[in-house]
């Protein structure tokens, strides 16, 4: 088992895998990880599909196009789940309001997603394990993926999350500077302009010379390229197919 530190601090996307099992007593430690999650009210708004059928894994790939999806041992599949109060407020003939409803309820189902996939990462990384986070699969084909998946109503996908004996090691790609991400009492005041483009430079020359694939893509518009792909999502439209069609 690695220590928290280097499980935190040495961690990497992998997206080429071994075809090696992964041991049953750590897929039990990675699923205990996720049930001890925290979550909002301890409503454990989210449920998680862990998806290990070959077959299954092979459609999420052609929707998505990652490859990771498709050579990881599991796939494992976070979702924002209002299902399961849903159907024992009924039981229980309680009154369920429209939380879900709300641009807040939506956000809640999503941060108790996204922290029990942080939970599942952690745990599958500490046990040597490589991993790699996958948004398309919240994002490419959700009405295809729902079908597949058998999702209910009130229900939908948050991200996917890669598992599986690394076959590669990828260099570590750098990350902002501490004074760039972290800020102490109030938002920084002062112009951070200089640091950004520095910052930008050093992913750059990394790109230019990492091992594997290279590229002359900068930080700054990699990324707002990827916003405008993301313009064509339609996401809330989505939502409202899964049930959740949001007021306020």
């Amino acid at each position: 088992m690695k220590t928290a530190k280097a499980t935190l601090l040495d961690r990497r996307s992998i997206r080429r895998y071994e075809r090696e099992d992964i041991p049953q007593e750590t897929i039990d430690f990675i699923y205990e990880a996720i049930r001890n999650t925290p979550t909002s009210y301890n409503g454990q708004q989210f449920s998680v599909i862990d998806v290990d059928d070959q077959a299954i894994k092979e459609q999420l790939y052609e929707l998505t196009g990652q490859k990771q999806i498709k050579t990881c041992r599991r796939f494992l599949l976070f979702c924002a789940d209002y299902n399961k109060i849903y159907t024992l407020a009924a039981a229980k003939s309680s009154e369920m309001p429209d939380f879900p409803m709300t641009a807040d309820g939506v956000i809640v189902g999503i941060v108790d997603a996204t922290l029990a996939m942080m939970s599942a990462l952690t745990a599958a990384e500490a046990s040597g394990l490589g991993t790699c986070p996958i948004g398309y699969a919240r994002t490419a084909a959700p009405e295809a993926i729902a079908r597949i998946l058998k999702l209910p109503q009130h229900v939908f996908v948050v991200c996917g999350l890669a598992i599986g004996v690394p076959r590669e090691m990828p260099d570590m790609k750098p990350k902002q500077a501490t004074d760039l991400v972290i800020y102490h009492n109030t938002y920084r005041q002062d112009d951070m302009t200089k640091e950004l483009l520095e910052y930008d430079a050093l992913i750059s020359e990394y790109n230019r010379t990492r091992s594997g694939t290279k590229t002359e893509n900068d930080w700054c518009n990699h990324i707002i390229s990827y916003y405008k792909e993301a313009m064509s999502y339609h996401t809330l439209d989505a939502l409202r197919r899964r049930g959740f069609d949001i007021k306020q």
